[in-house]
């Protein structure tokens, strides 16, 4: 019987691939029984210190063996995972910290040359936490060390915990990425996530013996869910990366013999601009699998001649849905993960639909849909958001606007509220985006609406150019005007060198909206 929760996913992992290697972590190598000892070991110290079944406790770490097997133990002991943005503030932390209601806090002291204790206490701290334990790092003398915390004492009976665990009790609480505006924590179960990652780990073609190199934060919903479970799932050995270094990728990819290394688009283009055009030396990479931004032909060739990959994936999901929702499969046609994100996974139900409500032709744009067992429970203390996000029919509106094929395969065009009008016409940047992209000099483009006083709004595209090439303003404006309805091209243009992103590789376009209109009204 397939497992349809965490505590049950753990044990099986272990009896099927046993002295299989599970996690690779520097010098530390567990094997699948290792791993499960491991985070039977945290489950147990939960235990120890009075954790209930439905207890929220937190972690705030990087990508380590450790924090994977934490949250597992975490499961194990019929916890709530709280995984917490390493970016964030102790300000921030600490509201998120007293939102959930967390009990305790696994964290660190020595990422980046930053003590996030002291950030925490710098902010005040946290009413609820009752203990932290610090993973790594000097442990200041109000913590709890990591050997300390584990240190074996009385051994409580774990089957006992593991069994009161259901499929439709509560496994994370994860904090949307905010890419428009306060994160919302959404409530996700034990046996939508278990569904939803064995069926999109059979559909990408993650399988025993591949080696999967981590990059994308844990406490991200993907970087959880589509990495430490999928792993446990398929016999995938789980190698987690801290920080994306285009370096440190490219020297594990080889020592560790990687197969398997997803992420957003960004991640492949810092990695292929680092190598300086040229093929990695040695790749053992079969599988990219990709999403969070649009993938251009270009990229997947490019993925395909410079990294050697074999199979270039994308797919499509949302916090609010477990994290994904529709992808490419490993044995679809080449040139489909340049052109859609994929169909939806078996079980979820997929819409377009008009303002309406009523679906819309093939072909034609609308607001994207989902209904099915992925669907979130909820937000935490919030029903009128809940009830906004989900219909009484059980509906999620993504927010995002997408078109399908015949094929039912769906191309994301972007989000509803990214939408501007300019002179009475819908303006939908993912358009004007694709068109400014296909410019030779322009590597990555982003467009957003600025208020304007004649038109309403209009487009403010900010670009990165190709490495090693220039573009100015006005060739961007004169190629816009030349392949753009008027109403579509845009009016300011500024090259940068970076844009702003959160962990997911998603660009937070509120923060560029915001930008923009600073500069229109200057």
């Amino acid at each position: 019987m397939e497992a349809s929760t965490i505590p049950e996913l753990v044990d099986a992992a272990a009896e099927r691939f046993g002295d299989l290697e599970a996690v690779v972590d520097g010098d530390l190598r567990w094997s699948f029984s290792e791993y499960r000892d491991e985070a039977h070991r945290v489950a147990e110290a939960l235990i120890r210190r009075g954790i209930q079944p439905g207890d929220r406790v937190a972690v705030w770490a990087p990508n380590s063996a450790g924090w994977a097997a934490t949250a597992l133990g975490i499961h194990c002991a019929g916890g709530v995972l709280v995984p917490l943005n390493t970016r964030l503030g102790g300000g921030d932390v600490a509201g998120l910290l007293d939102r959930t209601s967390a009990r305790l806090l696994f964290t660190v002291t020595d990422f980046r040359d930053t003590d996030y204790v002291a950030m925490l206490a710098g902010a005040g701290g946290a009413g609820t936490v009752e203990e932290t334990v610090v993973m790594s790092g000097p442990t200041p003398a109000a913590c709890t060390r990591w050997e300390a915390f584990v240190t074996e004492a009385d051994r409580p009976d774990l089957s006992e915990r593991t069994g009161l665990v259901s499929a439709d009790d509560l496994c994370h609480i994860l904090f949307t990425s905010g890419t428009t505006g306060t994160p919302k924590g959404a409530m996700l179960r034990h046996g939508a996530v278990c569904r939803s990652y064995r069926a999109w780990g059979a559909a990408v073609g993650l399988r025993e013996g591949d080696r999967y190199l981590a990059v994308s934060p844990f406490f991200h919903t993907f970087g959880l869910n589509g990495g430490i479970l999928a792993c446990l799932m398929s016999g995938t050995t789980l190698v987690p990366q801290a920080v994306f270094d285009p370096q440190v990728v490219a020297d594990r990819v080889t020592e560790e013999s990687i197969t398997v290394l997803p992420g957003p688009p960004t991640i492949y283009r810092s990695l292929m601009d680092h190598l300086g055009g040229l093929p990695l030396a040695t790749s053992t990479l079969r599988l990219a699998v990709t999403g969070a931004a649009p993938v251009s032909a270009d990229l997947v060739g490019e993925l395909h001649d410079q990294l050697g990959f074999e199979t270039v994936l994308t797919g499509y999901g949302l916090t609010e849905a477990s994290g994904v929702s529709t992808t490419c499969h490993h044995d679809d046609p080449p040139n489909l993960a340049a052109t859609s994100s994929g169909r939806a996974l078996p079980g979820i139900d997929l819409q377009v639909v008009g303002d309406d409500g009523l679906p819309m032709p093939t072909g034609e744009p609308g607001q994207v849909l989902l209904r099915g067992y992925n669907v979130m429970a909820g937000y935490l203390d919030d029903e009128s958001g809940t009830t906004e996000a989900v219909d009484t029919d059980g509906w999620l509106r993504t927010g995002d606007t997408g078109v399908l094929d015949q094929a039912g395969n769906l191309t994301v065009t972007g989000r509803s509220t990214d939408m501007y009008i300019c002179g009475g016409f819908n303006v939908y940047p993912a358009e004007v985006e694709a068109v400014l992209a296909a410019h030779p000099n322009i590597d990555q483009v982003v467009v957003v609406g600025a208020p304007d006083d004649r038109m309403g709004e209009v487009g403010m595209a900010f670009v990165i150019p190709t490495a090693g090439r220039h573009v100015g303003p006005s060739a961007v404006l004169s190629w816009a005007r030349e392949e753009l309805a008027s109403h579509m091209a845009p009016r300011h243009v500024e090259v940068v060198d970076s844009l702003p992103t959160n962990p997911g590789g998603k660009v937070l376009r509120y923060q560029l909206r915001q930008v923009a209109a600073q500069i229109t009204a200057g």
